[in-house]
């Protein structure tokens, strides 16, 4: 960045930063001003309106870097994520701790004109507002760009749908799963049928909200982009910032990872397949069997092994004794593709006879690429992960009176950056935990109507 582009963001979020500091110092949270201060979103204000999983993980990286993300979460049920999959001594999803930290909590109930003129007051105080509503639902609350433009125009809006905000399909609602299906990922992901080349059976899907992620990494790229857009319109002296809208599609950010099958089916008139643990057209990268950990077991270990450079393939037989699968015929990929099937054998055959501890020792060895598939315990316990602190312990405050706090375990901030704690600041909060401090010192509303709104159960 250049020292006056560097100068102008300065600027753009000094008086932000101010403000911020003021809150941070009456936050209940352990975190320090001049550590919060230093961080590369400090004093942007992120308005996050989503739920689940998409918006939500846009806000968490936006959160993690230092911007300021107030959620706004339905008062008595909160984000439905508070309570998927396993529940904590609480009821409260650890799942939910790790995607809501280092965010401010404010129940404010949209149903009602009064919690939405609510909302509409903070998203003109703030410089980002992300949701990850059908389209047409901020528009139905009078909270869309041409409502909230006019009285904030550097706002930039992050809309996080199915199908983008655009399109016959953009009523459509649109999760990952459906998206994932949508963007020809499922199609690719499973076990080929030898006769057809197609899906043998049902697609395998990975068990996680893959899309939701993709897209959520999309929408927080996005919104930075947006952000450096808004200080270059100041550098260049515009005579009005304008904010934008970041329009990210699940479908498309899936799209966005589908490497070079568009081009190639276009030229070549290839249609890519599914092709079970390897990867179409590049060879030997693969999951081989090895020996089971246990004695009394009978299912095998594995092991992952990418050797599809040249020199490493080299090496790869060498270790494994078969030097007569080097040479012209299998010098580079293309040749090796064309013998997959022979050189896939001889690699498993070698890892079957091997404990994967053998297999790792021997690779690592011979400079070849190599992992074990691990379970989360493995990963837990790895020395790498533990060495590089990629899995932090954040405290939890008990309900009062009622319990003592806990740790929870979550992945650390990543990406790493020279300066940036990865320590995430707290858990996500109890529901409503700010809704107090957000609406008195950033609203300036007295404790009287605080008070009201929350009989009229306008807030929570």
């Amino acid at each position: 960045m250049s020292a006056s582009l560097s100068r102008a963001c300065r600027d753009v979020v000094r008086s932000r930063r101010s403000t911020l500091v003021k809150r941070l110092t009456c936050s209940c949270f352990s975190t320090t001003t001049a550590q919060s201060n230093e961080l590369p979103l400090a004093g942007i204000r992120v308005l996050e309106m989503g739920q689940l999983i998409a918006g939500p993980f846009a806000g968490q990286l936006l959160g993690q870097f230092g911007a300021e993300v107030i959620k706004v979460e339905p008062p008595n049920v909160g984000d439905p994520l508070r309570v998927w999959r396993e529940l904590d001594v609480d009821g409260t999803s650890p799942w939910f701790r790790s995607i809501a930290r280092n965010k401010k909590s404010v129940a404010i109930d949209l149903r009602k004109p009064e919690g939405r003129e609510l909302v509409r007051q903070l998203a003109i105080k703030s410089d980002v507002l992300l949701e990850n509503f059908k389209p047409g639902t901020l528009e139905k609350w009078s909270l869309g760009p041409a409502d909230l433009h006019p009285h904030n125009p550097s706002l930039i809006f992050t809309r996080v749908s199915g199908y983008g905000q655009t399109g016959p399909w953009a009523p459509r609602p649109g999760y990952a799963s459906v998206c994932e299906a949508e963007s020809g990922f499922r199609y690719i992901n499973g076990f080929p049928d030898p006769a057809s080349g197609g899906l043998l059976g049902p697609p395998v899907r990975p068990n996680i909200s893959l899309g939701d992620s993709i897209a959520g990494l999309h929408a927080a790229f996005g919104t930075v982009l947006a952000l450096l857009s808004r200080v270059r319109q100041k550098t260049t002296g515009s005579s009005g910032i304008t904010g934008t809208t970041v329009d990210v599609s699940i479908v498309e950010s899936m799209l966005n990872l589908m490497e070079g099958i568009i081009p190639e089916y276009d030229r070549k008139g290839k249609m890519r397949g599914p092709s079970g643990s390897s990867v179409t057209g590049i060879v030997p990268t693969n999951a081989y069997p090895c020996l089971p950990d246990s004695p009394s077991s009978t299912t095998p270990t594995y092991i992952v092994i990418g050797a599809n450079g040249d020199t490493i393939y080299n090496r790869l037989m060498n270790t494994i004794g078969r030097p007569d699968l080097t040479g012209p015929s299998y010098q580079q990929n293309h040749h090796r593709v064309s013998k997959q099937s022979e050189i896939e054998t001889a690699i498993s055959s070698w890892t079957s006879q091997h404990s994967a501890d053998e297999v790792i020792a021997a690779m690592n060895s011979a400079g070849v690429p190599v992992g074990r598939v691990v379970t989360v315990k493995e990963i837990v316990e790895g020395e790498q992960v533990q060495a590089r602190g990629a899995v932090r312990d954040v405290w939890v405050k008990g309900p009062e009176g009622q319990q003592e706090g806990w740790n929870v375990k979550m992945q650390g901030t990543f990406p790493i950056l020279d300066g940036v704690d990865p320590q995430p600041k707290w858990a996500g909060p109890d529901l409503g935990y700010h809704t107090n401090e957000v609406l008195k010192m950033d609203l300036g509303l007295s404790d009287e109507a605080v008070n009201r709104l929350r009989d009229s159960q306008v807030i929570g």
